[in-house]
């Protein structure tokens, strides 16, 4: 069972969640209507934060569960917190300055790169390997 793995997942949702939430306060607080998304920098930059999650995502998740599966549950959620902590970082950066995103943005991105490496280079030795 990945029990570890599916908490992660859950926390990652959450979190995308929460910056949904943002978002739609944003919106009100800085008077940006639907359908716009530009014309207020402060509102921009909680939208990015909400974008930027979901453009990961779909890097993030197959990979956490590949790695999981073929190598490891705990250290694919122990890399899950990592990828979660730098979005977070990411996020109370960029609602300071565009400019302070960074630190988070590569602590996201190396455990995406980890886990995602991670699980080709175990799906291809055991592919080469059966």
């Amino acid at each position: 069972m990945f029990h570890s793995t599916a908490i992660v997942t859950c926390l990652a949702i959450a979190f995308y969640f929460f910056t949904s939430i943002k978002v739609a306060k944003a919106r009100v607080a800085f008077g940006v209507k639907v359908p716009a998304i530009v014309g207020n920098p402060d509102f921009e930059r909680v939208f990015r934060v909400q974008m930027n999650t979901l453009e990961w995502m779909p890097i993030f998740l197959p990979s956490l569960w590949l790695f999981a599966i073929y190598i490891s549950d705990p250290l694919a959620a122990a890399l899950g917190v990592v990828w979660i902590a730098g979005r977070i970082l990411y996020m109370i950066g960029y609602s300071e300055a565009a400019a302070k995103r960074g630190r988070g943005f590569a602590t996201q991105a190396g455990a995406a790169m980890l886990l995602w490496l991670g699980a080709l280079g175990a799906i291809a030795w055991r592919l080469i390997h059966a």
